[in-house]
């Protein structure tokens, strides 16, 4: 089976995409293209996963760079390829050869591009990420970069959507403590818990941080088994473990 990329017209011409988890070589419940090295999947599928993104991305195996992600508002300055995986949650690079990639399973994969600066970012945004300012440091660093926020383009890939993120009132009372306008986040669930829309919490901010352009692909991974790899889902399943879907974007070959 051949791999499944999105891809949106706002991030063109640079060579970016979101992956499904069609086409991997990975099987049981991480069918497919399971790229999450810290899964207990078999490595050797793993790989083979990783190095078919490589492939398709333009770059070789070990120009395909990821972080160590903790759900930090940390970004890591990429200037060329490396072996080494810090502890971080985003990335950015103005240097053509390597391929800047996130993994997720319900948080957000962000990819970010200024074209006419030539710099990209890739950054992995779950609730706390969001709420630190992983999205708001990721353009700081374009910045130092040379790229304009207000050429940017920001674009969330698939992730887990309002009607699928049950929370608790918990979870609400911690988010209205910050801020009080936090609130148009949250729609009432049923037996007093809430649904969280965390894609919208993400293009809140970005559009509050000033990037010329934000959306989502408005891909839910929580409700399309057959596509997405999903936390939730897995642990609703009781699932002994769950696959990381990748996100990555490149300013294409060096030289």
């Amino acid at each position: 089976m051949t791999l499944e990329i999105i891809t949106t017209d706002s991030l063109s011409p640079i060579r970016h995409g979101f992956f499904t988890r069609r086409g991997g070589a990975s099987s049981g419940v991480f069918e497919g293209l399971n790229c999450g090295t810290g899964s207990s999947d078999q490595i050797e599928a793993v790989t083979i996963n990783r190095a078919r993104v490589a492939d398709a991305m333009g770059v070789g195996e070990h120009d395909l760079m990821g972080v160590y992600q903790v759900h930090s508002p940390d970004v890591i300055t990429v200037t060329g390829p490396s072996k080494d995986r810090p502890k971080a949650d985003a990335m950015v690079t103005a240097t053509p050869g390597v391929a800047l990639s996130v993994l997720s399973a319900d948080c957000q994969p962000v990819l970010f591009a200024d074209t006419e600066a030539g710099v990209i970012g890739a950054a992995h945004a779950g609730w706390k990420g969001a709420l630190d300012g992983v999205l708001e440091a990721t353009l700081d660093a374009m910045e130092n970069l040379g790229a304009s926020r207000a050429n940017t383009c920001a674009v969330i890939g698939p992730c887990i959507s309002q009607r699928a993120y049950e929370v608790g009132p918990e979870f609400f009372e911690d988010f209205i403590a910050q801020d009080m306008a936090f609130a148009r986040f949250f729609a009432n669930g049923e037996d007093g818990r809430y649904q969280f829309d965390l894609p919208a919490l993400g293009l809140h901010r970005l559009r509050e941080a000033g990037v010329g352009t934000a959306e989502w692909t408005r891909h839910c991974t929580y409700s399309d088994a057959e596509r997405f790899y999903s936390y939730r889902r897995a642990t609703h399943n009781k699932d002994a473990d769950y696959g990381r879907l990748i996100a990555a974007i490149t300013l294409g070959p060096s030289g």
